[in-house]
């Protein structure tokens, strides 16, 4: 008689690719297979929520996801035993609890698995410390996914009566809408104020010169309001006699950042290596699930990417001290272990986003990564291992200078200890700013004074990183929900991107006034900031799921009732001057699925429809015909062509402006604006002209 196959132990994840890495791990007893995320969910045709029946969830299949169930329930039949290893957090709580109910596993029986990084001990461990799954962080998704389909599905029909079809609206989405259309109001009522400041070039006898900045009048604080008082201070500047009161020597440390979490790695990785939140995520996501590295073969390279911790645990940490120490020296290393201390209202579930060895550099596998995963990386091992080291030591020279009742003050400094600094190569300053040797009491030749007019300028609009930041500091969503929410708000069309910056659209404006009108709790930053508090409080079983969705909804669909009887229709149709040459009326502005187009007003007698052409205002600098306008990309970034394409094929991902250049007979300059400036320049190759121009925020 033949023996009987040995029956494996089946191990459930979301995605192939770390089922990959893990089966590495487990070896011939053991048999892993992919979900491919959620596979059951709220239906999309319906609301799926029995409101008068404890917020009762009709739950189904995902479509599409039918056979990836149907075998993952075949493999369960056959296995000794069924383990879920989905991510580790309340997403990932969730689906292991779908996949329980789907498999027919008992949830109270041991059958769940987690880890935050995909290393062999850290499988080996978790297959040790197997649990049941863990129903109040389940509840706290349910509550969460409930809700928001309440909010979404219950709201868009009253948007699409009283503004226009398909639009929706969210609850965590309208939040963030809000704080971008209060910053563009604030840009609006900005009043700007001019002001002006002098600075001095100065040189102790037989010394270099240096730059000193006027600090203090009567020893006071001052504004030069105009350019009649600043011209009176610089003619009485020029007359005195100026000496060195007083220098003072300070030895300043520079302390490094913690560990990474999710919306700090958002933030970096925005401003230094021009990552959206979104390529951020799914980046970190292959990092995290593993990536082949030649001999050593598929191996995880950082912990999970989904946390507000800086914590590190105490193996890693001693890891890394060891490494500073053998790799930099003692004195490189920081004198007492560091622990960073948790956010207020932070989890501290997960360690902090850091590498899973840090003997893995990110030169020793840049073979093995592309260039995104390579800079990523990088940014987190660097921030990882100089997290333990020593501060970064400057010394800083402060010289103040006395002519009457004016004071100058000049700074210097210079590095002495590079510290941290010699890893971290996003924190590395610019070059040092150094003076000559100089005394007190020693005479000062002004060699030139310097007034500069300024405009007081208005709050900057959001970056991608600066929004991460603000709804991270004002408690709004969670570290798995900030790449979500940024992606969602301009896919509505209800804020766009320009020159990197957030700008509230029209539609996002009427949308946000009316859903503040209506419904306050919806856009209300302190009320949502307390809701998700209330959602960490079910995941630690201290507030009942059913209570708190009570309590939210039955008040709001009170409201939504009487949205429906006072609020205002607004029509979003504009008139323009384009004529329809089917019926000669002025063709309106609609929205449709892929944004604005142009239709007759005469529907349904005349069909007629144009596509939308955004007119900058000028006219096309190659054919002089057509006219700039502003256009998308597929992946939605912005260029500029003329209307007359394709007969005309003028292109440019810079803004026209309509300004002849000086230099050469071209009759256009291009507006190309960066983090630290905006600049004019002529895109005649051979002419290279260009000027620096004020932001204009």
């Amino acid at each position: 008689m033949p023996k009987s196959k040995k029956k494996k132990k089946l191990v459930i994840v979301e995605s192939p690719a770390k089922a990959k890495t893990i089966s590495k791990f487990l070896g011939r007893g053991f048999e892993v297979e992919a979900s491919m995320g959620h596979v059951i969910d709220l239906p999309k045709s319906q609301l799926g929520v029995d409101t008068e029946n404890d917020f009762k969830p009709k739950y189904i299949t995902i479509r599409g996801k039918g056979k990836t169930l149907q075998n993952l329930r075949k493999k369960a039949k056959k296995a000794e035993d069924v383990l879920l290893a989905t991510d580790p957090d309340r997403e990932g709580e969730a689906i292991s609890w779908h996949l329980a109910h789907a498999l027919k596993i008992d949830e109270k029986s041991e059958c769940r698995i987690e880890f935050n990084e995909i290393t062999k001990s850290a499988i080996q461990k978790a297959l040790k410390e197997v649990r049941s799954i863990d129903l109040d962080r389940v509840n706290a998704q349910q509550a969460r996914r409930i809700l928001d389909r309440l909010v979404g599905y219950k709201l868009s029909p009253l948007l699409w009566q009283k503004v226009r079809k398909g639009l929706s609206a969210g609850r965590v989405q309208s939040v963030a809408v809000k704080i971008i259309c209060d910053r563009e109001e604030e840009i609006d009522n900005f009043v700007a104020e001019e002001y002006w400041t002098i600075d001095t070039k100065v040189q102790a006898e037989g010394k270099e010169e240096f730059d000193a900045k006027l600090h203090r009048i009567d020893n006071k604080k001052f504004r030069i309001a105009n350019q009649e008082e600043a011209d009176k201070i610089a003619q009485e500047l020029k007359e005195k006699e100026l000496k060195i009161n007083k220098i003072e020597e300070k030895k300043r440390r520079r302390y490094p950042s913690p560990p990474f979490t999710t919306s700090t790695l958002q933030q970096q990785a925005a401003n230094k290596i021009n990552f959206t939140t979104k390529k951020t995520m799914y980046v970190a996501q292959q990092l995290y699930e593993g990536l082949e590295l030649g001999a050593d073969g598929t191996v995880g390279l950082i912990t999970y990417m989904r946390t507000d911790s800086t914590r590190i645990s105490d193996e890693a940490k001693g890891e890394l001290r060891d490494y500073i120490k053998g790799e930099y020296g003692d004195k490189y290393l920081s004198k007492k272990p560091k622990s960073y201390k948790a956010k207020s209202g932070s989890q501290d579930a997960h360690e902090a986003i850091r590498p899973t060895s840090v003997h893995r550099t990110p030169d020793k596998i840049k073979d093995y990564l592309n260039k995104e995963q390579y800079k990523l990386y990088k940014l987190i091992w660097e921030r990882f291992v100089a997290s333990q080291m020593s501060p970064a030591v400057y010394k800083t020279l402060t010289v103040n200078i006395k002519g009457g009742r004016y004071s100058l003050l000049a700074k210097g400094s210079i590095e002495l200890f590079a510290g941290f600094l010699k890893v971290d190569t996003s924190k590395q300053s610019t070059k040092d700013e150094l003076l000559p040797e100089l005394q007190e009491g020693e005479a000062i030749n002004l060699l030139k004074i310097i007034p500069e007019q300024h405009f007081t300028q208005p709050p900057a609009r959001y970056t991608e990183a600066k929004l991460v930041k603000v709804l991270e500091q004002k408690g709004i969503g969670r570290p798995s929900t900030y790449a979500t929410i940024v992606g969602t708000i301009q896919n509505r069309g209800y804020v766009e991107k320009q020159s990197g910056k957030f700008i509230a659209t029209d539609l996002g404006k009427i949308v946000n006034e009316l859903l503040s009108d209506h419904f306050p709790q919806v856009t209300d930053i302190e009320f949502t900031a307390k809701l998700e508090n209330d959602l960490d409080e079910i995941e630690s079983g201290k507030v009942d799921w059913v209570k708190l969705l009570n309590d939210l909804y039955f008040p709001f669909e009170h409201r939504l009732e009487e949205a429906y009887e006072n609020m205002e229709s607004i029509s979003m149709e504009e008139e323009t001057d384009e004529i329809c040459e089917k019926c000669g009326k002025n063709m309106v502005v609609k929205y449709g699925r892929y944004g604005k187009f142009l239709a007759c007003p005469g529907y349904p007698d005349c069909k007629n429809t144009k596509p939308f052409l955004n007119k900058v205002g000028i006219e096309c600098p190659e054919c002089g015909d057509g006219e700039v306008v502003k256009r998308k990309s597929k992946k939605g970034k912005v260029f500029y062509g003329c209307s007359n394409y394709p007969d005309c094929e003028f292109i440019s991902w810079d803004e026209p402006v309509e300004e002849g250049c000086p230099e050469c007979e071209n009759n256009f300059l291009l507006r190309k604006n960066t983090k630290k400036e905006t600049k004019l320049y002529c895109n005649n190759e051979e002419c290279g002209y260009e000027k620096i121009v004020e932001d204009e925020e």
